[in-house]
Order: structure tokens, then C-alpha cells, then sequence
């Protein structure tokens, strides 16, 4: 097998950690993207075995290296290369953040009002006049 290099941006974005290789080179150079609890750049070359802690700002991975990818390919076929170990706790938090996201209630006093309160609104501004 022939000894390839492979910066660790370039791995990040093609394993779709990132969608752009930019943002994975803009995480290491903010310090979020770990190796032993140290910051790496984007610029260090990825090995077999490594274990990398990732965090964007929906989600913290721990992943190990299982194989080398310079290529961004299909999801399904990308996550053949890494072996995701990220604690059960940081699982289960995101999965009951994207549940409660999509329960399509609106949080309350957040985003556009409603019919409603637009009227109310409304009513209020005539009275200021």
C-alpha cells in the first residue's frame, strides 16, 4: 500500500463532517478540532488510528481514523472510514434537540408573529399615533 499524506481538513470535508473543506480548516484554526485535547491545524496529516474530537455548532464528534479518503464521496460510503465513538449522552442530546425542533410548535415569542399578534400589533401603534 502506498504511504499517501492527507491534511486533515481535506479528510474532515471528505468523511462530511463539513460541507466545505473552508469551514473544516476555519474549525481547526478556531481550536475545534482535538487530538489528546489539543488544538490541531488543518495542515497535519491524518493517520490510521488517530482519534479526533470535532465540535460544530449543532453537534461534538469523537471519531477514529479507520481509513484514508482524499475524496469527497456519498455519505453511506463515507462513513466507512471513520468509526464514530462520540459519548451516548452527546447522541441522545441531539436526538432530542432535532426531536423537539420538529415538533412544529413555535417557540413562544421567538421568530414572526402571528395573525393575531399582528393585530394586536396594530391595534396598539393606532393608539400611539
Amino acid at each position: 500500500m502506498e504511504k499517501e499524506k492527507l491534511r486533515l481538513d481535506k479528510y474532515l470535508w471528505a468523511i462530511r463532517l463539513f460541507k466545505t473543506r473552508t469551514a473544516a480548516a476555519t474549525a481547526c484554526d478556531k481550536g475545534r478540532v482535538k487530538v489528546n485535547g489539543e488544538s490541531v491545524k488543518a495542515s497535519r496529516v491524518v493517520k490510521i488510528d488517530d482519534t479526533y474530537e470535532v465540535k460544530t455548532d449543532e453537534k461534538r464528534w469523537v471519531i477514529k481514523v479507520t481509513g484514508l479518503l482524499p475524496k469527497r464521496v456519498q455519505y453511506s460510503e463515507a462513513i466507512k472510514f471513520y468509526e464514530d465513538q462520540t459519548p451516548i449522552e452527546e447522541k441522545e442530546r441531539i436526538a432530542f434537540q432535532t426531536a423537539s425542533f420538529y415538533s412544529g410548535k413555535r417557540l413562544s415569542k421567538i421568530g414572526r408573529p402571528t395573525k393575531k399578534e399582528r393585530r394586536d400589533i396594530d391595534d396598539f401603534m393606532e393608539g400611539t399615533e
